[in-house]
């Protein structure tokens, strides 16, 4: 008969038990607790976020011109596949007027008892057996033979017109496929840089705007990258990025990059005092991103614009603009030149003189007076 043995008893009670089980429980979740606070991301610094906003405004301006790229090229395919879809439009009726005509001739033989053999070929409902029996309108007279050689050659055309039409169709979409790819960058860097300003406390957005004011009076930091900035602070990236300038006029000031003060220049021609007229005519205007005017610019829009008005024709984007003149170099300027900045030429300017431009800096910055040294060089061009 087997032996029945009775359980070993724990040397703690039930009581002991729960109390070492909580115990272990809210030791874990202090442990737990202290952990998480010591991988907790710290805040950034108004400083800190500042550089951030700059480099996404930065970004922004980057997805901005080649978004004015790709729509530049669709509006230019989507031009030219209208104007193709209007010309086989056009050929076909043209046809349809010849064909008619054939027609008629079709009736006056069959009512005078024959059918002539070129005319029945001519009417045919499928061209490319027309096309390729077309030898046989020898045997018509001369009236329907040039009739009958007129719908062969629309044929063709209208063909061709078509092939064509297909190809620019399919280049249209892949610009406008782009067109959207560059439109969700601009808008994800924009509400990335409104959602890092929508953290800061009151107090902090007092910091930033002290700081960018103090950027805007020539005592920004170091640029990250061997110089000086006098405006903005370091990007992080290698470059100084650029924030806002103070509205309006702007008395002249010296142009560093010639090593002197050159104070107020002369226009050099009435073209280039045209295009300052009409920059200066859209100061405290908004920036507007992709827009040419009137009522917002973005920065090559504005310079667009600006030439336009004194009968010079630009390119849209910042890339294609400092391609259409003639390079200058920075102790060359001259009002009117259009100046450039940052290694992928994202940024235009109208220079006025002085070492002063007219530019649209970035969303929430009008259009304004600044100093060319605010954003780093990278090239100029003379145009008109």
């Amino acid at each position: 008969m087997a032996a029945h043995r009775k359980p070993k008893q724990s040397p703690l009670g039930g009581q002991a038990v729960r109390t070492a089980a909580t115990l272990a429980l809210a030791s874990a979740a202090t442990a737990t607790l202290f952990e998480g606070a010591g991988h907790a991301e710290p805040q950034p610094t108004t400083a800190q976020v500042k550089a951030k906003v700059d480099r996404l405004y930065q970004e922004a301006e980057v997805a901005t011109e080649r978004y004015n790229g790709a729509k530049e090229k669709a509006d230019e395919a989507r031009a030219a596949f209208d104007r193709l879809r209007d010309e086989a439009a056009r050929r076909t009726q043209r046809l349809n007027t010849a064909r008619a005509g054939l027609g008629a001739v079709a009736t006056a033989q069959y009512r005078s008892g024959g059918l002539d053999p070129a005319v029945q070929l001519a009417l045919t409902s499928d061209p490319d057996d027309y096309l390729e029996r077309a030898a046989l309108a020898e045997r018509a007279g001369d009236r329907q033979t040039a009739t009958i050689n007129a719908v062969r050659r629309e044929l063709a055309v209208i063909r061709q017109l078509r092939g064509e039409s297909e190809g620019r169709l399919t280049a249209l979409r892949g610009h406008e496929a782009e067109l959207r790819r560059q439109k969700a960058a601009v808008v994800g860097k924009l509400q990335a840089a409104r959602t890092l300003l929508a953290r800061l406390t009151a107090e902090e957005r007092a910091r930033y705007e002290a700081a960018a004011t103090a950027d805007r009076d020539g005592s920004g930091t170091s640029s990250g990258n061997g110089g000086t900035a006098r405006y903005g602070t370091s990007s992080g990236n290698g470059g100084t990025v650029g924030t806002t300038a103070s509205g309006g006029s702007s008395p002249a000031r010296a142009d560093r990059s010639s090593g002197g003060d050159r104070g107020a220049v002369t226009a050099p021609n009435a073209r280039a005092a045209e295009a300052i007229s009409f920059a200066r005519a859209q100061l405290g205007k908004p920036y507007v991103w992709g827009a040419t005017g009137p009522s917002g610019y973005d920065c090559s829009g504005l310079t667009q614009a600006s030439w336009r008005a004194a009968g010079v024709s630009l390119p849209r984007t910042t890339y294609t603009q400092i391609n259409a003149g003639t390079r200058v170099s920075r102790s060359q300027l001259a009002p009117g030149d259009l100046v450039f900045f940052y290694s992928g030429i994202s940024h235009v300017g109208l220079y006025i003189g002085g070492g002063q431009m007219i530019h649209a800096p970035r969303p929430g910055a009008p259009i304004r007076v600044a100093p060319i040294d605010e954003m780093p060089f990278a090239g100029a061009t003379r145009v008109g």
